[in-house]
């Protein structure tokens, strides 16, 4: 028997790497769309506390164990930007296609390519839980000038895969599901709720 569980997004990317991720160890993966959560403010200058804010919101409106991540990625030249404004480094409203331009003009200048996607999960059993449960990951690469590969999302066309000649759009759903810095902290999770 499946438990059902609240993932704080409507984005269909991270929907669908979770359903993969957690559907294997009895989890019934829903976007909170589903049951009509709109999205929760993300006030906070940290991924943890951006996440805990969307776990706790989830789970508060829907009354299921929620999971939320914030997760961003975090270019050492610009000092970690965007972080924890990878969604929204353009402004409003939202898109990929304008944040990953901004990303390519604001690093023009400078030599140093080097990034991480980075990423923070927060499990919490109900909206009150007193010990949510924490977990971190963290891919390296770098910043290609030219994207390349067609899977993925956000960034995942201009990410070179430290160690890799491939943007994270141009591994496989497997080869991902192994090496982003989501299924790093997934891992980091489930050895925690364990």
């Amino acid at each position: 028997m499946s438990k059902t569980l609240i993932l704080a997004s409507n984005n269909a990317g991270k929907l669908a790497e979770f359903q993969s991720l957690l559907g294997s160890i009895g989890f019934d993966v829903h976007a909170q769309g589903e049951f009509a959560v709109p999205e929760a403010d993300e006030p906070h200058a940290t991924f943890v506390e951006n996440a805990l804010e969307k776990a706790r919101h989830a789970s508060r409106l829907t009354g299921f164990p929620a999971l939320a991540d914030d997760s961003g990625v975090c270019v050492n030249a610009l000092g970690g930007r965007p972080g924890v404004q990878s969604a929204r480094f353009a402004g409003e409203p939202k898109s990929d296609l304008r944040n990953c331009e901004k990303l390519i003009a604001d690093l023009a200048v400078h030599a140093d390519r080097s990034a991480y996607y980075y990423c923070v999960l927060v499990y919490v059993r109900h909206a009150d839980d007193p010990q949510p449960v924490i977990a971190e990951g963290r891919w390296n690469g770098d910043i290609v000038t030219v994207p390349r590969g067609t899977g993925g999302f956000g960034y995942d066309a201009w990410f070179k895969v430290a160690g890799l000649d491939k943007t994270a759009a141009e591994l496989s759903a497997t080869e991902k599901n192994q090496l982003s810095h989501r299924a790093q902290a997934l891992r980091v999770l489930l050895d925690k709720l364990r």
